[in-house]
């Protein structure tokens, strides 16, 4: 356990610091280490960061997956102080290299709780209460982490930084979540697009696996949390001044700057 606490506490230092994390003394020798010191970490950061108020889930698209070079989803923390409104207007400073990612958001209406897996894209779809278009904000936070493997940035929470959250639409009015199209604007232009079927074939599908993933470690998922359930496209990294506005067919549009 010595070990886990103290790979915690460097990528906690790191992230207050707003310092690029080098690689670990000792790093998690596996994935389901680095959920351990995430969970650790998590423990460390709330005073800092706020309460955990859902979830990430990266490497659910091919794109991603192939970007970063890991062929399955990873999960990371969502919170309190990190997640914005639409329009919100950022500091670019206050992050190591910020990026973002055009997601489909869900806000749960009620627990998943662990005694009740295995879970489906059926059941958690029944789990919704609402849906909103989301920027999520990635940080990288690492000197090099093409060459750290999964475990490291799993410990990290996967690259999440917080999001922006658009207005929410009800479980009964949104339109097929397959075939929701997500377009990225950057200063004005599109830079690229994906389908919520890019998400593991269907966003519930994601979080499903989120539902699962928690319940394998005794955890649930709680009413009113937010999951981002995936970028339909490859991470685009920003520079200061950028402004970006992803546009979601049937779901809205959410904006922010970087300044």
């Amino acid at each position: 356990m010595d070990k886990i606490l103290a790979a915690a506490k460097a990528i906690a230092l790191a992230r207050r610091n707003r310092a690029p994390l080098a690689p670990l003394e000792v790093p998690p020798a596996d994935e389901a280490d680095g959920y351990k010191v995430q969970r650790a970490l998590h423990d460390l950061l709330l005073p800092h960061v706020g309460a955990l108020v859902g979830y990430k889930i990266g490497c659910t698209s091919q794109v991603m997956q192939d970007y970063i070079g890991i062929p399955h989803p990873c999960a990371g923390g969502v919170f309190e102080k990190g997640v914005y409104d639409s329009g919100a207007k950022l500091a670019a400073s206050d992050y190591v290299r910020v990026g973002v990612e055009c997601e489909i958001g869900v806000r749960l209406k009620r627990d998943l709780a662990p005694g009740e897996a295995p879970f489906t894209a059926e059941w958690v779809e029944e789990a919704v209460d609402a849906y909103a278009p989301a920027i999520e904000i990635v940080d990288d936070r690492y000197v090099k982490w093409e060459t750290m493997g999964a475990p490291t940035p799993i410990a990290d929470d996967f690259f999440a930084a917080g999001c922006v959250l658009g207005e929410a639409v009800p479980r009964s009015s949104v339109p097929d979540l397959k075939a929701v199209a997500g377009r990225v604007i950057l200063n004005g232009e599109e830079v690229s697009k994906g389908t919520g079927a890019d998400v593991l074939g269907h966003p519930h599908n994601a979080l499903a696996w989120l539902a699962n993933h928690l319940a394998a470690e005794g955890k649930g998922l709680h009413a009113g949390q937010l999951v981002l359930t995936g970028s339909l496209v490859k991470t685009l990294w920003l520079k200061p001044g950028d402004k970006v506005r992803m546009e979601l067919d049937g779901l809205g549009t959410v904006k922010a700057q970087f300044t």
